[in-house]
């Protein structure tokens, strides 16, 4: 999987191939979170640093406009209808 970004990132980096592999998966597994599970896990971190949810809810909106997170599944009805309209 992503063999071109590998071989890419191993002739343009000092990296093995095993280690831009797991560059990449690392990266993917980060953004791999869904909207909600931003929403809950950057809530519960801001919640610990003693901020209250008007500040919580502001910030976390903020960063959302900026956070790239996992699309929501679609259906393999919704699938088709992007494809045949």
């Amino acid at each position: 999987m992503h063999d071109d970004l590998v071989d890419h990132l191993s002739r343009s980096t000092p990296l093995s191939r095993g280690e831009a592999l797991r560059v990449i998966q690392d990266v993917l597994a980060y953004f791999d979170e869904t909207t909600e599970e931003y929403v809950r896990r950057r809530h519960r971190e801001l919640q610990g640093r003693g901020l209250v949810n008007a500040e919580i809810f502001e910030r976390i909106a903020a960063d959302l406009a900026y956070r790239t997170v996992a699309p929501p599944q679609p259906s393999l009805r919704q699938l088709r209808r992007i494809v045949y309209g």
